[in-house]
C-alpha cells in the first residue's frame, strides 16, 4: 500500500510536488548499501490519555524504543500483545506522531512525504473489494499513487509474475485462498517500487503451503535489494526469514541482533557428561563423592553409584564403571576446566552433550522480565 496519499490529523497535507522538492532524499546515500541506515529510531516515546471511572490515566505505549535497520536487511520485530509493535509501525508510517524521541526513514523524518513515498505497506488485514480481480485491484491501488496507465500495466505484469498470480490475474479475489490474498497484498505494496517494505503479520493465518509461498516472495525481494521490516509473532517464521530481529516488551526494545547472537550460541545452559573410571581406581573414595565435593552443583542422572558396562574390547574392560551427570556450565572455558579436572582424577570422558538456549527460550526470557519503573 502506497501511504503517500493517506490523510489524517497527524499528517502534513502539503502538496506532493512542493514537499518532495523540499525533502527529497538522494537514494545513493554515502557508504555501501549494506551499511546504510534505512530506519533509525532513537529513544521513541508515545503516551496516550485513557479515561476510566477513576479519571484520566496516562498509558505509555512506547517507553524509549531505539533500533536501526540497514539497507537490504530482512528485519523482524517481535513481542507479545501490548508490547508497542503496532504503535512503533504507525509512527514509522506517519499515521500517528510520537510524544518525544525521533524516527527517520532514509534520513527523512518519519511521516514526511519524502519518507512515505519510499515505503510500501502490507497491513495485517488487507481489504480488497470482492468485485476486484487481482489485476483490477492493483490498478485501483496504483491510481492512488498517480501512476500512468502504461506504468500500471508494466508493474502489474512484473508483480503478478513475482508473486505467482500471473495466470489467475483475471479471477475474482473472492475465489482466492488466504495465501493468494496475502501475495496479492505484497504486490499492491510494491506497485510504486518502494525501497522499504513494511509487513504486518505477513504469514498470520496461513497454512504451511501459504507460508512457504509468502517466504519465497520475501526471499526474491531480499535478493533484489529491498529492505523488509516485518512484525510477526510466529517465531519459527522469523527464524527462517529474518537476517536480524528485535524483541520488544513493555514499550522498549529488549535486545536486537542476529538470532545466533541473541541465543548466545557460544554459551550453554547445561552440559551432560558420561564418564568412566578404571575399576582399580574406584576402590578408594567413591567417584560420586569426589564429584560432589569438587562440583557442588552436580546433578546425577540415574543411580549415583558407578554402573558396569559390558566391555566390547580389552581396553573398555579397564574403564567398565560409568557415571552420568549434568553441570550448569555456560562457556567452553568452563567445560574445558571440568574435563581437565576429571582426567586428573583418572576419569575417562565417554560422552558430552551441550544444551543450548533455543530462540523461543530467548524470546520468553526477554519478554518475561518485569517492567522497569524508570
Amino acid at each position: 500500500m502506497d501511504i503517500t496519499d493517506r490523510r489524517s490529523g497527524d499528517l502534513d497535507e502539503t502538496p506532493l510536488a512542493n514537499e518532495v522538492h523540499r525533502e527529497s532524499v538522494d537514494r545513493s546515500s554515502h557508504g555501501s548499501a549494506s551499511h546504510r541506515v534505512v530506519i533509525d529510531v532513537n529513544d521513541l516515546k508515545k503516551k496516550y490519555s485513557a479515561w476510566s471511572i477513576r479519571g484520566r490515566n496516562v498509558v505509555e505505549a512506547l517507553r524509549g524504543a531505539s533500533l536501526q535497520v540497514h539497507a537490504g536487511e530482512v528485519f523482524g520485530l517481535l513481542g507479545p500483545n501490548g508490547a508497542g509493535k503496532t504503535t512503533l509501525i504507525k509512527i514509522l508510517l506517519g499515521v500517528i506522531r510520537s510524544s518525544s524521541g525521533s524516527a527517520s526513514l532514509f534520513g527523512a523524518p518519519a511521516g514526511s512525504i519524502a519518507a512515505r513515498m519510499r515505503v510500501g505497506y502490507l497491513p495485517e488485514s488487507l481489504r480488497v473489494d470482492r468485485h476486484h480481480s487481482a489485476r483490477s485491484a492493483l490498478r485501483y491501488y496504483a491510481r492512488m499513487s498517480q501512476m500512468s496507465g502504461a506504468e500500471i500495466n508494466r508493474r502489474s505484469d512484473e508483480l503478478l509474475e513475482l508473486v505467482g498470480l500471473r495466470g489467475r490475474d483475471r479471477e475474482s479475489v473472492r475465489q482466492f485462498s488466504k495465501g493468494m490474498y496475502q501475495r496479492l497484498g505484497l504486490a499492491q505494496a510494491l506497485m510504486h517500487d518502494p525501497d522499504l517494505l513494511v509487513l504486518d503479520e505477513p504469514t498470520d493465518g496461513l497454512d504451511p503451503v501459504g507460508r512457504n509461498e509468502v517466504r519465497k516472495v520475501i526471499d526474491r525481494l531480499r535478493e533484489s535489494g529491498k529492505t523488509i521490516f516485518l512484525n510477526s509473532h510466529i517465531l519459527q517464521e522469523v527464524e527462517l526469514i529474518c537476517s536480524r530481529v528485535a524483541i520488544m516488551s513493555h514499550g522498549k526494545i529488549c535486545v536486537a541482533g542476529r538470532i545466533d547472537e541473541l541465543t548466545q550460541f557460544d554459551r550453554f545452559e547445561e552440559v551432560a557428561f558420561e564418564v568412566a573410571m578404571p575399576a582399580a581406581e574406584s576402590a578408594g573414595q567413591a567417584p560420586s563423592e569426589w564429584l560432589r565435593e569438587n562440583f557442588p552443583a552436580i546433578q546425577f542422572v540415574g543411580n549415583t553409584l558407578p554402573h558396569p558396562t559390558p566391555p566390547s574390547t580389552d581396553r573398555d574392560a579397564q574403564h567398565a564403571l560409568t557415571l552420568d551427570f549434568t553441570l550448569p556450565l555456560s562457556t567452553q572455558a568452563e567445560v574445558d576446566e571440568v574435563v581437565d579436572a576429571l582426567r586428573r582424577h583418572h576419569f575417562s570422558l565417554r560422552g558430552l552433550k551441550l544444551k543450548r538456549e533455543s530462540f523461543e527460550e530467548t524470546f520468553m526470557r526477554e519478554v518475561s522480565r518485569p517492567k522497569e519503573t524508570s
